[in-house]
């Protein structure tokens, strides 16, 4: 089976794709998705590919996730994410395992954001009941941890994960994974965290928002504020951007 999704992969591959991707996923020599190797396919397809090959065992979907190739391991993700919707709880509890467990292998932003929430996020919901004590709970601590790593690609994960809180209107993870964010200077965790406080304005409400943003704007990076403010009215924009809040 693993062999017939190469094989479809490959009929799907488009050479005109492949440059733009490159640029796009910053695969240049020192950038952070250096020697990444793209097909050119949409994931829109990649979709389609991972219902069509669900079946695929755990062992099979580390083969695709340890492939240079960036849509094999876009489509074990994919894969991961639809089995853990429509699976038990027992299904839910290992993919959530496995998914920490090869972490190494979900290494550009694309991979992190249709993933973390999906896996991540939703299965601490279903364990982390009582959000007023969250920093003594142990499995918001795998949280925390994804949070302080060295590695790009967990702290990433670990500040869109909290977008499966957001979709429910819940603002207190986010708050709590961003104050630990907040001083990091990579422009993708920058780019995750303003994203991720613009979704709890947009979903929870701007002065839910804006009551992280007048504690902490003046601390946070530029890019950050930026993505974060973006649907504000003008003249509140600027009162942030000008430091006069």
């Amino acid at each position: 089976m693993l062999q017939n999704l190469k094989s479809d992969l490959r009929k799907l591959a488009n050479s005109s794709r492949v440059l733009v991707s490159q640029r796009f996923f910053k695969t240049g020599k020192g950038e952070y998705g250096e020697g990444d190797i793209f097909l050119g396919i949409t994931v829109p397809d990649s979709r389609k590919l991972a219902i069509k090959y669900k079946e695929l065992s755990f062992d099979e979907i580390l083969e695709l996730l340890k492939s240079k190739i960036h849509e094999e391991r876009l489509i074990a993700l994919l894969i991961l994410v639809h089995n853990f919707k429509t699976g038990s709880d027992d299904i839910k509890k290992k993919i959530f395992d496995y998914y920490l467990l090869h972490t190494k292998y979900i290494n550009n932003w694309d991979l992190v954001d249709l993933s973390a929430d999906k896996i991540i996020g939703e299965y601490l919901i279903s364990v982390v009941r009582d959000l007023s004590h969250v920093e003594n709970d142990a499995h918001f601590r795998i949280l925390l941890n994804l949070a302080k790593s060295n590695n790009l690609w967990k702290r990433r994960i670990a500040m869109i994960a909290t977008y499966a809180w957001i979709k429910r209107g819940e603002h207190e993870i986010t708050f709590e994974i961003a104050e630990k964010l907040i001083d990091d200077k990579h422009d993708l965790i920058q780019k995750a965290l303003g994203w991720m406080l613009r979704e709890v304005g947009k979903r929870c409400g701007q002065e839910v928002e804006e009551q992280f943003l007048v504690a902490h704007y003046k601390q946070m990076g530029r890019t950050t504020l930026r993505y974060a403010i973006e649907h504000f009215e003008e003249k509140r924009r600027k009162e942030y951007l000008l430091g006069r809040i």
